[in-house]
C-alpha cells in the first residue's frame, strides 16, 4: 500500500500543530502519549490513564481542556462517592413547592474522573450511560449531556491497595488506554528547573478557535480508508479471535474503534487517507484494555502487542 503526500488543504493543519506545540510544552517527552489522546478525542472517544501517581496524568487531563477550550469539571473519585455525587440531585424548594433538579458535575464538556477505581462499581456505572448515549438519566428523566462530552479517567495500577477493577463492559467505554510512564532525564531535568506545571496550566488560553474542534471531528470521518487497509483490520480481528491466546477475540465494536482512531491519526499526521503505520500506531492503545490472555491478564505488555502486529502481513 503506497504512501502519498501530505494533504496539504486541510485548513486547520496548523490549528493541530498549535495543539500538539501548547501541549508539549506542559507534559514534557511525551509527544507520542499527547498524539494519541488528541485522536482519541478526535474519534469523539473516552481515554482511560492508567499509571502511577505522579507522572502527569491529572496534568494531561487539564492542559487537553484549556488547550481546547472546555468546559472542564474534576471528580475525585473515592469509595464513599455516590451516583448522585456524580450525576446530581433534586432538592425540594418549599417556596415553590417542587423539586428542583441540581446538576452534577457529570455536564461539562469534559471530565477528568480522577482516581477511577478507587470508586465502587455502583458509582462508575454512573457513568456508562454518559459515556455511551451522552445522557444520563436521574430519577425517571433523561437529561442531555453538552456538546462535545468527553471522560478522562485517570487509573492507579490494581495491585494498588483500595482499588476496585473496573468491569470488561465499562472499560470498552474508553476508546483508547493509554500510559505515561516516567519521563526521559532530559525532559525531568526540564521539569525540574521550568515553572510549575499547574501555573502553566493556568495561564493557558485555548490554541484554536471553538468551531475547530468540531470541524476536525467532521474530517476524522472524511478521511480515506482504502479496501487493502480494510483487509489489514479484519485480519487482524481475525487473528485475536482465532489464535487462542487469548479468552475473548476482538468485537466488531474494537474494529470499529481502531479504525476510528487510526482515521484520526492520519488526520494529525496531515494525510487525508489511512495507512497500515496509522493503525499500528493506534493499536497498542486502543486494544490494551480489551483484551485477556488465557492467563486472565489485560495485553498491558508492550512485547506482546509487538509480535500481534509482527505476526499480521501487511497487505
Amino acid at each position: 500500500m503506497s504512501v502519498s503526500t501530505l494533504n496539504t488543504s486541510n485548513p486547520h493543519q496548523q490549528d493541530i500543530q498549535n495543539i500538539l506545540g501548547q501541549a508539549n510544552r506542559v507534559i514534557l517527552g511525551k509527544n507520542g502519549q499527547i498524539k494519541l489522546a488528541l485522536s482519541c478525542l478526535l474519534a469523539r472517544g473516552h481515554l482511560l490513564i492508567e499509571d502511577l501517581p505522579g507522572v502527569g496524568k491529572t496534568t494531561l487531563a487539564h492542559t487537553l481542556a484549556r488547550t481546547l477550550g472546555l468546559h472542564f469539571q474534576r471528580i475525585q473519585f473515592t469509595s464513599d462517592l455516590l451516583p448522585a455525587d456524580v450525576l446530581g440531585v433534586s432538592v425540594y424548594e418549599r417556596e415553590r413547592g417542587n423539586f428542583k433538579f441540581h446538576p452534577g458535575p457529570i455536564f461539562s464538556q469534559m471530565i477528568l474522573a480522577d482516581e477511577i477505581n478507587r470508586a465502587t462499581p455502583k458509582t462508575q456505572s454512573a457513568l456508562l450511560e454518559a459515556m455511551e448515549e451522552q445522557q444520563v438519566t436521574t430519577e425517571g428523566e433523561t437529561r442531555p449531556l453538552p456538546t462535545p462530552f468527553f471522560v478522562i479517567a485517570t487509573q492507579n495500577p490494581a495491585y494498588q491497595i483500595g482499588t476496585f477493577p473496573l468491569p470488561e463492559s465499562q472499560l470498552d467505554r474508553f476508546l483508547m488506554c493509554i500510559q505515561l510512564g516516567y519521563p526521559d532525564s532530559k525532559a525531568e531535568r526540564e521539569l525540574y528547573l521550568g515553572r510549575d506545571r499547574r501555573d502553566m496550566v493556568a495561564d493557558l488560553l485555548p490554541a484554536s478557535d471553538p468551531g475547530v474542534l468540531p470541524a476536525l471531528q467532521r474530517q476524522v470521518a472524511e478521511i480515506h480508508v482504502a479496501d487493502a487497509l480494510l483487509d489489514y483490520l479484519q485480519a487482524v480481528l481475525d487473528y485475536t479471535r482465532q489464535t487462542g491466546r487469548f479468552k475473548t477475540g476482538l468485537s466488531p465494536r474494537a474494529g470499529l474503534a481502531i479504525l476510528h482512531s487510526a482515521q484520526a491519526w492520519a488526520l494529525i499526521e496531515g494525510r487525508d487517507h489511512v495507512t497500515p503505520e496509522d493503525l499500528q500506531a493506534v493499536l497498542p492503545a486502543v486494544i490494551s484494555h480489551r483484551l485477556r490472555s488465557i492467563g486472565e491478564t489485560h495485553l498491558s505488555d508492550k512485547e506482546s502487542v509487538q509480535e500481534l502486529i509482527a505476526a499480521i502481513p501487511i497487505p
